[in-house]
């Protein structure tokens, strides 16, 4: 009897925030659909004593959680794939520690010298060059058209029923480089508005944990009235049933994970403008790619479609892993 190849091991590891564990996340499930895999999440927080101590000086007995590695003879993971500064020198001491058992790909820019890790992968917006760099457009992400229609017999009593043209609108917040005010989120909101009643059809709103309440209560204000959904954070995020069924979305800039999860989906993304705190930098680069792509197109107030090739850098990355690991 033939034995299949085992499935490929991975620790995906974060700080525990959505944003953060989904691209690590997304990037190992982008690896299952090419191979078998088992998947483990782990989850790590530094004790704020010890936060802010250089990589170089953290140890495991600092965490707060407990530590993400093997214990009581259990074996290393393959693919140890982690995102955000909280796992940094967790991630170097498992390529230490794993004798080399266990790839180690960290996601994002660690703004550590990449040679430290067996694989970066980094948005190309961050520039980070090196041999073992793979530079994607965004970040990776959990995005999926099967996902996206999975999610959605969950919502279809409140979506189903909707006029089309459906309108995704996913609204960010404030950042270190981005603010959204009372007064622009009224304005942003007025332009969402004369665009709708151009158009007709309904609108499917959702607030970022960022958002500001008096942001929410502005927009909130002023779009009530529009056929459609705005999410209030009570019960499950509808974010994934709203991109399945939007026909157009609007975004606002601050998020680039928002931005590559919406230009996924093949549907004209219209990126919303923010009160910029800051030079844009990275993120106008961001934008200036997918703009390039044909995914985005800033909001001019009017909600005309068009078509492009949907983005798929996750998968496109998920190649690069197993590659680089020979498989």
């Amino acid at each position: 009897m033939e034995v299949g190849p085992q499935p490929l091991r991975i620790a995906v590891v974060s700080d525990g925030r959505i944003g953060m564990e989904n691209q690590a996340l997304g990037l190992a499930e982008a690896v299952g659909r090419l191979t078998p895999v088992e998947i483990a999440v782990k989850r790590v927080r530094w004790r704020p004593v010890f936060d802010w101590l250089p990589v170089s000086m953290k140890s495991t007995w600092m965490l707060a959680s407990g530590s993400p590695f093997p214990a009581g003879g259990e074996a290393w993971p393959d693919l140890w794939i982690a995102t955000g500064r909280a796992t940094l020198p967790l991630s170097i001491a498992a390529r230490r520690l794993s004798g080399g058992k266990t790839f180690v790909v960290q996601t994002q820019d660690p703004r550590l010298d990449p040679a430290l890790f067996d694989l970066v992968v980094a948005p190309a917006h961050d520039a980070l060059e090196g041999g073992n760099v793979v530079s994607i457009t965004g970040s990776p992400h959990r995005v999926t058209a099967e996902r996206l229609a999975e999610a959605a017999p969950a919502f279809a009593g409140r979506i189903d029923p909707l006029p089309r043209p459906r309108v995704a609108a996913l609204i960010g917040g404030k950042s270190k480089a981005f603010d959204l005010t009372p007064d622009h989120a009224a304005r942003l909101a007025d332009r969402i508005a004369g665009a709708m009643s151009a158009v007709g059809g309904s609108l499917m709103l959702t607030f970022s944990r960022r958002t500001p309440e008096a942001a929410k209560a502005a927009m909130t204000e002023r779009l009530k009235a529009l056929p459609g959904w705005i999410w209030d954070g009570e019960g499950p995020n509808p974010m994934f049933a709203f991109l399945n069924a939007a026909d157009q979305i609007l975004v606002t800039e601050d998020s680039a994970n928002m931005a590559a999860e919406a230009a996924s989906t093949g549907r004209p993304v219209h990126v919303l403008p923010m009160v910029a705190l800051k030079p844009p930098g990275k993120f106008a680069r961001l934008h200036a790619d997918l703009e390039e792509r044909g995914a985005t197109r800033p909001f001019d107030g009017l909600l005309e479609g068009w078509t492009y090739e949907p983005l798929a850098e996750t998968d496109r990355a998920a190649r690069a892993v197993l590659k680089a690991m020979g498989r």
